[in-house]
């Protein structure tokens, strides 16, 4: 069959009709045409994140599966920076034990220090008898030590997203309270200053003053901090509504810290099970309506200023206490030694070793025993919480009456909250992941122990 646009192709070529070649022009089946090009639209991608260092503070992978931009499966990998802390732990004395547990979470030192010293003094029975200004230097250093980790969340956040002067601001603010740490102990990190029964020596002179003067250059940086990034557009674009958790599916997961208190939940351990005294101090526990990234920002911008508010009070009551013991006075579990820190970080004071080495043989069999064999603890376990600055941290202690725990090990927040990385991405854009990580704030040496 022939068609009058044919007839007129044949006519303009002066070709008879009949000379024109028939030609067939098939194409494919359409639904198998559709069916591909369904698959392709819907494949998916799995893509490595990592292992790298994604806002986390130590090593993490993600396995993202991926439809286009948007993520479909979010699979959360640890193990990268495994320590063996816990298990370490059983071949140290109890006292070792605080050189070990501080280096889980690095940026957050003093928490792991205080828990776990906490935890052995239940085992000891002198949770009472430790003295009121050990434990006040024991608050003073958790409260300096959240606003460091709390900055250091906020200001790595936003360098991941390419704001690097988020992050010089928060490092110059933490600057200030490292400062404070490494004329206290020495170090400005993995101290081992909290001890069982105390702390290694008490503060040294003109501290109290020193520490006034680093405080108000703190709050600045807080501020400055606050100013640039809560009422920016774009920070606010990136951050409202990302990462979004219920607080029932937050409550089943087990997540604690700013990410509880954001969605609105007043949970703080110091408020609802004090230690160490916090029961005498006076600080508001911030809450928001919402569990996003935008939100855990500002818990921890408010958490920041409370722990301020706090310091100011220890400040003073260090003031009242100058003078009075740090350490418990039972000499079989006493340090024998009060540090005189030089300028080094190491040493012990001087008149010690005159003792002992002068004139007490006595004095010297005692500390040669204690530091190296270290002190029992009678037969039982324990189980301690405080509120880190990540969230609710828990040490489980179990001792068989010897010098060094049969069983330690510890309920880190990082590794709970790491938990609700899923729930908070799936479904969202692949930017987001970033976003929904850094709000989290992990640091993978507490989550791998």
């Amino acid at each position: 069959m022939t068609t009058p646009s044919l007839h007129a192709a044949a006519s303009s070529a002066g070709l008879d009709i009949d000379e024109v070649p028939e030609v067939l022009a098939q194409g494919g089946d359409w639904n198998d045409v559709i069916a591909e090009i369904e698959r392709i639209n819907h494949e998916r991608i799995v893509l490595n994140m990592g292992p790298v260092h994604p806002s986390t503070h130590g090593v993490l992978r993600l396995i993202l599966e991926l439809d286009g931009e948007t993520v479909r499966e979010t699979r959360v990998d640890t193990g990268y920076l495994h320590t063996g802390i816990e298990k370490t732990m059983e071949y140290r004395t109890w006292t070792q034990g605080v050189t070990l547990c501080t280096r889980m979470d690095y940026v957050a030192p003093f928490f792991q220090e205080v828990a776990y010293c906490l935890a052995v003094e239940k085992l000891l029975g002198i949770t009472n008898d430790v003295p009121e200004r050990a434990n006040l230097i024991r608050i003073l250093m958790m409260e300096l030590n959240r606003i460091a980790s709390h900055i250091v969340a906020i200001g790595t956040g936003g360098n991941e997203l390419g704001a690097t002067t988020m992050m010089t601001i928060a490092f110059r603010g933490r600057e200030e309270i490292l400062r404070i740490f490494e004329r206290i102990t020495g170090l400005r990190m993995n101290h081992a200053y909290i001890r069982p029964g105390g702390v290694v020596q008490d503060l040294p002179s003109g501290m109290v003053p020193y520490i006034r003067e680093k405080l108000p250059k703190v709050r600045n940086d807080i501020g400055e901090l606050q100013d640039l990034v809560l009422a920016n557009p774009i920070f606010k674009q990136r951050f409202i509504g990302v990462g979004y958790m219920p607080l029932s599916a937050m409550m089943a997961l087990g997540l604690t810290g700013p990410s509880l208190r954001a969605a609105g939940l007043p949970q703080d351990l110091r408020k609802d099970q004090p230690y160490c005294g916090y029961e005498n101090f006076e600080f508001d526990v911030p809450t928001y309506d919402s569990n996003d990234a935008y939100n855990r920002v500002r818990v921890r911008f408010d958490e920041c200023y409370q722990s301020l508010r706090i310091i100011e009070q220890v400040l003073r009551r260090l003031e009242a206490t100058e003078g009075q013991p740090v350490m418990v006075a039972d000499p079989h579990i006493k340090w024998p030694a009060q540090l005189s820190v030089a300028t080094d970080g190491q040493g012990n004071s001087a008149e010690h070793i005159a003792k002992v080495m002068g004139t007490s043989m006595e004095s010297l069999i005692h500390h040669f025993k204690l530091v190296t064999e270290g002190f029992r603890v009678p037969a039982g376990q324990v189980y301690q919480t405080v509120e880190h600055a990540k969230g609710i941290l828990g040490v489980h202690l179990v001792s068989d009456g010897g010098t060094r725990p049969f069983r330690a090990h510890f309920r880190d927040p990082s590794f709970a909250n790491l938990q609700s990385l899923a729930m908070m991405t799936e479904g969202g854009q692949l930017a987001d992941v970033v976003v929904s990580l850094a709000t989290l704030d992990p640091v993978l040496g507490g989550v791998d122990r």
